[in-house]
C-alpha cells in the first residue's frame, strides 16, 4: 500500500471535483495543506484578509455556477472569514470554506487558537463540521462540495485539524471517490438533510402551469440562486414558454429593488404568484407585498421555507411542493401552457421604467456629481462586451448604480445587505473571467465601504487582475445620514461624516491606476484611461450624497 498525508488526499479530492482555484490567506494551521497544494495545478490567490477570501469565492461561484473554495487558518482567521459567509448564504451562492483547526488529539487541552469553529459557522452555512481524521478528509471534501450545490445552494464549512492534515494513511482505494449523494443523504444529521433534493413530478409541473394559466395577472418569483448568467437565461426561456412574467429577486431592498424599476406597484396587482425557491421574507414584506385576493403556489427545496410561507400566507397558499429550483425550471418549461396577454409586456415596461427627471439630474453642489451622472455614462462601457461584469456594493450609491447600469453578469451585495465586498467581488469576477478576457469588470462602491478591503488592491496588482472601481465619494456614511435625517431631523445628525479622502491615491500606492473626478465631463474619459492602463484602477468621484432611489410611476 502507498502512503500519503491527509492533506494530499484532500488536494486530490479538490482536483477530482474540478477545483482549479482556491482563494486563501496563509496561517499556521494550514501549512501542511499549502505544502500539498505545491505543484498540484491548483492556483492560489493569496489575499490580505480572510473575509476577502470568502467574498472572492462567492463572486467566483456566482459567475461560474460551481462552488468557490476559500482556505483560511484557524482561530481568528476562521472568525474573520465567518462574517462573509452570511453574504454568500443570503445570496444562495455555493461556497466551501476550509479552515485550519487545532489538532483533534489536543482538543480540550487549551491548544493554540482552539475554538468551536464548526459551531461558530453553523448558523451561516448549510452544514458545518470538523474532519475526524486523515482518512475522512477526501470524502469530507466531496461531501462539502455536493452539499454546497444541492437544493438551495449555499455555503458549507469544513474545519481541518492539523493532525488530520499531517497524519499518513494507507490508500488501497481511491480516496477521491467519496460517497454518492444518496448515501450522504441517508446518513442523516444536518449535512445529510442538506443533501436531500426532490425533483418535481410531471403531474405537479402540469398542475402548476395550468393553475398559472387561470390567472389574469400571474407572476413567477425566484430567488438569488437563479440570477447567475446561466440562471437568467433559464428564467427567460421559462418566461417565453409561459408567456407570463418570471422575475428573479436578489436585492436587500426587496420589491423596491431599484434595478426592477416600478416592479413593486405591478406585483401588488398580481392574482397568481408561484414562489419558485423564493423565500417569503422581508424582501416580500413578510408576505404583505401582494393584493389581499392574490393566491399562491410554492416549490422549495427546504422544509423550513415551506413552513415559513404557510405561516405568512395561510389559506391563500394553495399548494407547497418539495422541489429543486433548477429542475423545476426545466420541468415547468416542458409543461408550459403559453398565455397570450398584455400583462407580460406591462410588467416588463414597469421594470424598465425610470423617472424622466433622472435624464437631467445634476448636482446642486459645485465640484460634485449627482449619482446618476456617475453611473449612466458607464453603460456604454459595459455594452461593449458580452461578458462584461457589473459589481455593486450596498449603501445609497450602490442602489443608484443598480438602478442606472446593467451588464450580462452582475454581482451585488444581495439580501444580506452587507457592505464592503465590492473590491473582492470584482477580483473574484476577474478570476472567473480569466486573465485573457477583455471584458470589463466595473465595480461601484461608496467611500465608506472602500475602507473595508482597500488592501485588496495589493492582491489585484500581485495577480495582475485589472478592474475599475468607481468610488462615489460623498464624504459620509450616507445611508445612516439619510436614516437620521428622516427619523430624527437634521438637528440630530451625527457620527456620519468622513474625510473627502483621495482613494485614487491609495490605489496608486499599491501599484494600481488612480484618478480623481470632480466634473461630469471628466468621467467617461477617465474610466477609458483606467481600462486602457491594464491595471487595477480606482476612479474617485466627488459626489453629492442623496437618498437611494425608490422608483414609482
Amino acid at each position: 500500500m502507498s502512503k500519503q498525508r491527509g492533506a494530499d488526499a484532500l488536494v486530490q479530492s479538490l482536483r477530482h471535483a474540478g477545483v482549479n482555484r482556491v482563494f486563501t490567506l496563509s496561517g499556521n494551521h494550514i501549512m501542511p495543506l499549502f505544502d500539498a497544494l505545491f505543484e498540484s495545478g491548483i492556483e492560489l490567490f493569496h489575499t490580505r484578509h480572510e473575509a476577502a477570501c470568502v467574498h472572492m469565492a462567492d463572486a467566483h461561484a456566482r459567475l461560474t455556477g460551481t462552488p468557490g473554495v476559500a482556505l483560511v487558518t484557524g482561530g481568528p482567521g476562521h472568525a474573520n472569514a465567518v462574517s462573509a459567509l452570511y453574504t454568500a448564504q443570503m445570496s444562495e451562492a455555493p461556497v466551501v470554506l476550509l479552515s485550519g483547526h487545532a489538532p483533534n488529539g489536543q482538543l480540550g487541552q487549551g491548544s493554540f487558537q482552539e475554538m468551536l469553529q464548526a459551531d461558530m459557522a453553523a448558523p451561516v452555512t448549510k452544514a458545518s463540521w470538523v474532519a475526524a481524521s486523515a482518512a475522512a478528509l477526501a470524502s469530507d471534501m466531496t461531501r462539502a462540495m455536493q452539499i454546497a450545490q444541492c437544493g438551495r445552494p449555499g455555503p458549507v464549512h469544513l474545519s481541518l485539524p492539523t493532525d488530520a492534515l499531517e497524519d499518513t494513511l494507507d490508500i488501497s482505494l481511491n480516496p477521491t471517490q467519496g460517497n454518492s449523494s444518496e448515501t450522504l443523504a441517508a446518513q442523516g444529521g444536518q449535512a445529510g438533510a442538506a443533501m436531500a433534493s426532490t425533483a418535481l413530478s410531471h403531474d405537479d409541473a402540469a398542475r402548476i402551469t395550468a393553475w398559472l394559466a387561470t390567472g389574469t395577472r400571474p407572476v413567477v418569483l425566484t430567488g438569488p440562486m437563479t440570477l447567475t448568467w446561466a440562471g437568467r437565461a433559464k428564467l427567460k426561456t421559462l418566461e417565453d414558454a409561459l408567456g407570463i412574467p418570471v422575475v428573479g429577486m436578489e436585492s436587500p431592498r426587496g420589491v423596491n429593488d431599484p434595478s426592477l424599476g416600478a416592479f413593486a406597484q405591478m406585483l401588488a396587482k398580481a392574482d397568481r404568484v408561484l414562489l419558485l425557491g423564493k423565500k417569503v421574507d422581508f424582501t416580500l414584506k413578510l408576505g404583505k407585498a401582494f393584493a389581499a385576493d392574490c393566491t399562491f403556489m410554492q416549490v422549495d427545496a427546504e422544509d423550513a421555507e415551506i413552513a415559513r410561507a404557510q405561516r405568512a400566507l395561510g389559506t391563500r397558499l394553495s399548494a407547497s411542493i418539495k422541489g429543486d429550483a433548477f429542475t423545476t425550471l426545466m420541468m415547468l418549461t416542458q409543461a408550459a401552457r403559453a398565455v397570450q396577454s398584455g400583462w407580460r409586456s406591462e410588467m416588463a415596461e414597469a421594470i424598465r421604467y425610470r423617472p424622466a427627471a433622472w435624464d437631467g439630474a445634476r448636482s446642486a453642489l459645485a465640484g460634485r456629481l449627482h449619482p446618476v451622472a456617475v453611473c449612466r455614462p458607464l453603460q456604454a462601457v459595459l455594452d461593449r462586451h458580452a461578458d462584461a461584469v457589473l459589481v455593486s456594493d450596498g449603501g445609497e450609491f450602490g442602489q443608484w448604480a443598480q438602478a442606472c447600469v446593467a451588464a450580462p453578469h452582475r454581482v451585488i451585495n444581495g439580501p444580506a445587505g452587507a457592505i464592503g465586498a465590492a473590491l473582492p467581488f470584482a477580483l473574484g469576477a476577474r478570476v472567473a473571467l480569466g486573465k485573457a478576457s477583455a471584458a470589463p469588470v466595473i465595480a461601484f462602491m461608496g467611500d465608506g465601504t472602500f475602507g473595508f478591503h482597500s488592501a485588496e488592491f495589493d492582491t489585484a496588482v500581485r495577480y495582475d487582475l485589472p478592474l475599475v472601481l468607481i468610488v462615489g465619494n460623498d464624504a459620509r456614511w450616507n445611508a445612516e445620514y439619510q436614516i437620521q435625517l428622516k427619523a430624527y431631523g437634521k438637528e440630530r445628525l451625527h457620527s456620519c461624516e468622513l474625510l473627502p479622502a483621495r482613494y485614487d491615491q491609495v490605489a496608486v500606492a499599491f501599484g494600481g491606476h488612480g484618478e480623481f473626478v470632480t466634473e461630469a465631463a471628466q468621467l467617461l474619459p477617465t474610466v477609458e484611461r483606467a481600462i486602457a492602463s491594464g491595471k487595477p484602477a480606482c476612479v474617485n468621484v466627488m459626489m453629492e450624497g442623496v437618498p437611494a432611489p425608490t422608483v414609482t410611476r
